[in-house]
């Protein structure tokens, strides 16, 4: 046997790590078991094994590839240290997916990564946004130069091989910027975590995006000025592949992460051909998507929807006053049109969850409160998540304000949908915080969510789902100040993962606090689900539940549709149904 083959292959270490971001205590938000899984983690993930198979570092080295999460998986330091120092720091770590709230960890992660001389490239939508919109300085950006972390900005696909390579003959470049040359993403690397992630996240969920870039406009987005406004699709093969790929792992849950599904040229196609591996080849598909308030217009489409498996469906509903949608440029919302298009997917049985964004120009902490009373009396919404208007770095509200030189909260640490970053016309920072916190309060009291139980019944919704829904969105602020959509199950801290600049609390304390808390927090979780299982059980074991209605369920006529309040409490309100009502006359024949 010759030398050559006797000689060991070299390894090239991997690491690829999604940032969480800091809590309101100071610690890492970081979970037993998550609730959304990274898409972003899942993509590069994908590329990096492909890459690998390929040989790119050469036929003498293999690559080992890790990905951690840390919303699920605690990223240890001084672990990864040892690890790379074991191999000469042959390798990189990857900070991939990093959000602007997420960004000030990422560098506290990389900061002693960079110190014990170990490679960091960093990407996502916080340094790509700043590079598609702003100067090459601006935001922090200069943090990451100053400890000669690479910048990468765009998209991976087609480009990871360049950095694989640089990285390995120790030559990366400080800034890779692909973002005016967005890759098609038909036949590449499908998304992928191996099981070992996934089995961190709640009923073995995991991601893929079929399609990528916004057709729309909307202001506070930053997803047109990255992604791009012209789309790019993901084809039925690649598709398959993917959900055979996990399928074989035991893994059929996903969350479709396209901006608006509904937009993708080829969602028929890609829904038939899930159809037929749901239908034809026993995968039990358990599908979430996003869509627009416009898709129940596309003929076929909500019925393709439920038979392709999609049980969740996520809205962008943002407002129901006709003036913020403007502001915000967010024209294709008509809420002549939202009933209709809610109702639709109620017949589907489907659980709709719809986005709400509060700080809008015309908004004031009453205009608030009596949007959510019209929406809970008038509007068939399961799930109501609540936003505050923020100016994230890469969207166009960003740079109007950054330009304009308007004071914003130089933390980016708060740029998380939840805090209050920039000032509003009508409202105090103060009175902006309070209703924000008023809102789920006042969305999730307990009539209501009875309500939506009922509801749910009655539209042959997965009650067992919607109650797990409902004790989620109704608990996570009040027990972890978080937002739902960051919420998981048992809220783990560790003493390294405070942020620097606030002082250590004392290990005799620490671990004791941390188990009773844990403790009381999940009693108060697992009655207020008991509660809700309970009261969903009876509703479903009512032989009248099918009977039930309100003026949510209710199928008004024209007529009554103009007693609406939601089309009656403002006049851009007003004007928009007195317009919706003219066109459909005309296009009718009505006099």
């Amino acid at each position: 046997m010759s030398a050559s083959v006797l000689q060991p292959k070299r390894r090239f270490q991997l690491v690829m790590i999604k940032p969480s971001h800091y809590g309101e205590d100071g610690y890492v938000i970081r979970w037993w078991r998550a609730t959304i899984p990274s898409n972003s983690l899942a993509s590069i993930y994908g590329i990096a094994q492909e890459s690998d198979a390929r040989r790119v570092l050469g036929p003498d080295v293999e690559i080992d590839i890790e990905a951690i999460d840390e919303f699920s998986a605690r990223v240890d330091i001084s672990k990864l240290v040892a690890r790379f120092s074991r191999h000469d720091n042959f390798g990189v770590v990857m900070l991939v997916g990093v959000q602007s709230n997420q960004y000030p960890r990422a560098l506290d992660i990389a900061r002693p990564l960079r110190e014990a001389g170990i490679q960091v490239v960093i990407g996502g939508f916080h340094v790509s946004g700043c590079l598609s919109m702003l100067d090459g300085s601006a935001v922090d950006l200069d943090a990451c130069r100053a400890m000669k972390v690479s910048v990468f900005a765009g998209e991976a696909e087609g480009r990871l091989d360049i950095v694989l390579q640089d990285a390995a003959a120790q030559r990366l470049e400080p800034t890779y910027n692909f973002l005016k040359d967005l890759p098609g993403i038909e036949g590449t690397p499908a998304p992928f975590l191996p099981i070992e992630n996934v089995r961190r996240t709640l009923g073995l969920s995991t991601s893929f995006d079929a399609g990528r870039g916004c057709p729309y406009q909307c202001s506070f987005c930053t997803i047109i000025n990255v992604q791009g406004r012209k789309s790019r699709f993901r084809t039925p093969d690649d598709v398959e592949a993917l959900v055979r790929s996990n399928w074989k792992q035991g893994v059929s849950k996903y969350f479709i992460t396209d901006d608006n599904f509904a937009r993708n040229k080829h969602w028929e196609e890609i829904l038939d051909r899930l159809i037929w591996l749901r239908e034809s080849q026993g995968i039990p598909l358990g599908l979430l998507i996003q869509v627009d308030t416009l898709c129940h217009k596309i003929p076929n489409f909500i019925e393709k929807a439920k038979r392709a498996g999609v049980t969740r469906v996520f809205i962008g509903l943002e407002n129901i006053n006709p003036d913020n949608l403007l502001a915000a440029k967010k024209r294709q919302n008509k809420i002549t049109e939202y009933r209709k298009m809610l109702l639709a997917w109620k017949d589907q049985g489907i659980l709709t969850l719809a986005g709400y964004i509060l700080g809008f120009p015309a908004d004031t902490p009453e205009s608030i409160r009596n949007d959510i009373a019209i929406i809970k009396r008038e509007l068939p919404i399961d799930i109501l998540e609540f936003f505050c208007l923020t100016p994230l770095p890469g969207s166009e509200d960003h740079k109007n304000l950054w330009t304009a030189q308007v004071p914003m909260d130089p933390d980016l640490n708060n740029y998380d949908l939840e805090h209050v970053c920039a000032a509003h016309s009508r409202m105090s920072e103060d009175e902006w915080k309070a209703i924000y916190w008023e809102a789920w309060a006042l969305y999730y009291t307990p009539e209501h969510m009875k309500t939506l139980l009922l509801r749910g019944a009655a539209t042959g919704v997965n009650l067992s789902s919607l109650v797990k829904l409902l004790a989620t969105f109704s608990l996570s602020q009040r027990l972890e100040n978080v937002h739902p959509l960051q919420w998981g199950i048992i809220r783990l801290r560790h003493p390294t993962e405070r942020r620097p600049g606030l002082s250590a609390e004392s290990a005799l304390w620490f671990w004791p606090k941390l188990t009773i808390e844990i403790a009381y927090k999940t009693a108060i979780a697992i009655a207020a689900l008991s509660r809700l299982a309970v009261q969903g059980l009876k509703i479903s074991r009512d032989p009248n539940r099918l009977k039930y209605t309100d003026q949510a369920l209710s199928r008004a006529s024209d007529e009554d549709d103009e007693s609406l309040e939601l089309l009656t409490q403002t006049s851009s309100a007003k004007q928009s149904a007195a317009h919706q009502k003219k066109v459909f006359n005309l296009t009718h024949g009505a006099g």
